[in-house]
């Protein structure tokens, strides 16, 4: 078989700052969203939200997997395993620790002058996602987060910084992560609504819309002004690609698909690479009753700020229906209908490698722009025997949905990099645990703190290794 990558694929691994870095108060950074989300009371790990941080409670994010200490040691293993590019994400609170004032912390920003020193020492190609759901948290307790119009200028604020002290450092940017979230009840943490839980009746789907609305306007601005900063600089959308097959081939499950698909995957593409509103966004909001406050010049601000490439997360697919007796079970961001013909992990996540192929040709052939797969893991509780990780059951999901990224390449579609979840184990977003491990590398920390942080590549790492040394050519699974 030729191979089907082209030379310049960018094979990486993701993380994001409040899940990896740890050093939630030291070098001068402020608390953000992220460091109230999850931990462990009395001994039992849960969701435990509050509107600050609580001294009985132990929050795993704090420590992180220690990266804000251990980077150099965690880009080393990164070159070693042949990386070509790092998706990372720089913490706002670090360079901002309160968000809204006018001079940043330069201890914060020279931390990450320290992160891309070594990143370019191995030849790794930084992509950094600019908000991946931490806003300093002064940001939500003071204004609300997003449902506030200022946290655009603010925004911006951060992003001029970023753009001109990494200027020739960084040429790939994320606006946000997963900003379509906001589409569905988990968003109102991403709006920084901190006083509300997202199963809140104040949880409101008016509230996550403007608050989405403003994001839009933010990126849209971003986009151009890291142009107008530097003409070498991409900048891409995030979008959570929540796929949900029709249940049966009954018209109304066919239509409902369609529709779910519009509003939770599309509509927030529309917007970003096209620059407008779709028409049935619009007929949704009118006949949901729904208002977005928009400003007259918000309508040019869209056109004006159109992304150069469509960056993605995907990780499994339900199915949707209109027979509500039928079983449910989880899935990034939102529960679905189970699909009798997948299996799935022991989280309950539904293992579909063919459904990427589906979701990459549904989006290049509807926007005609180079499209990124930032995020695509399997998270499993591993077991160290002998010194050892043995995860043959992440090697064999990964190799599957390659394979199929290199179908879709086939087919047309222009995917340009793949940055699995996650380079290392961190905290899972989902549970606010270490427990549910996505890495390549192993990292000796459980979810009350104990352990060595000391890092183990899997058998994974290795074979990841042999797959970017083959530039996808070598998919298996050899001893």
């Amino acid at each position: 078989m030729n191979n089907r990558f082209p030379e310049n694929f960018l094979w990486g691994a993701a993380t994001s700052a409040g899940q990896v870095e740890g050093g939630w108060n030291e070098g001068g950074r402020g608390p953000s969203i992220m460091d109230i989300l999850g931990g462990s009371v009395d001994g039992s790990v849960h969701r435990h939200q509050t509107v600050k941080v609580m001294k009985d409670v132990y929050y795993p994010g704090h420590t992180g997997s220690d990266f804000y200490h251990q980077y150099k040691e965690d880009i080393a293993l990164m070159g070693q395993m042949g990386l070509k590019s790092y998706r990372m994400s720089i913490s706002w609170s670090r360079i901002f620790p309160e968000g809204d004032e006018r001079t940043p912390n330069e201890e914060g920003l020279q931390f990450y002058d320290n992160v891309f020193a070594e990143l370019a020492k191995y030849g790794i190609e930084p992509i950094v996602t600019i908000l991946h759901y931490d806003a300093p948290l002064h940001l939500a307790d003071h204004y609300g987060g997003w449902s506030d119009r200022r946290m655009i200028d603010f925004y911006l604020h951060y992003c001029d910084t970023l753009f001109k002290r990494y200027k020739g450092k960084v040429k790939y940017w994320i606006t946000f992560n997963e900003i379509n979230c906001l589409l569905v009840p988990f968003g109102v943490i991403t709006a920084g609504a901190m006083n509300m839980s997202y199963k809140s009746e104040d949880n409101t789907e008016q509230l996550r819309l403007q608050a989405l609305h403003h994001q839009f306007v933010a990126s849209a601005k971003a986009v151009a002004l890291g142009h107008q900063i530097d003409s070498n600089n991409k900048i891409g959308c995030m979008i959570a690609y929540m796929c949900n097959y029709p249940l049966t081939c009954r018209p109304e499950d066919i239509r409902l698909a369609q529709q779910d698909d519009q509003i939770k995957n599309m509509l927030c593409g529309d917007v970003q690479v096209r620059g407008s509103y779709p028409g049935f966004a619009t007929r949704y909001f009118a006949e949901k009753g729904l208002h977005i406050e928009m400003l007259p010049e918000d309508t040019e601000t869209l056109k004006s700020g159109t992304v150069d490439f469509y960056a993605m997360s995907y990780y499994m697919t339900n199915c949707i229906g209109t027979d509500e007796s039928q079983e449910f079970t989880a899935g990034n961001l939102i529960y679905g209908m189970k699909n009798p013909h997948l299996k799935a992990t022991e989280f309950g996540w539904q293992i579909d490698p063919l459904g990427l192929r589906w979701v990459l040709n549904n989006v290049y052939y509807r926007y005609q722009i180079p499209i990124m797969i930032v995020e695509n893991g399997m998270g499993t509780v591993d077991t160290v025997q002998d010194g050892k990780i043995i995860d043959n059951y992440r090697i064999d999901y990964l190799q599957k949905h390659i394979e199929q990224i290199g179908e879709s390449i086939a087919d047309g579609v222009e995917v340009i990099a793949y940055t699995p979840w996650s380079a290392l184990d961190l905290v899972s977003l989902s549970g606010g645990t270490m427990r549910k491990r996505y890495g390549l590398i192993y990292v000796d920390k459980d979810d009350y703190g104990d352990g060595t942080l000391k890092r183990i590549p899997k058998k994974s790492f290795y074979w990841y290794k042999k797959v970017i040394g083959s530039n996808g050519l070598d998919l298996s699974n050899e001893d």
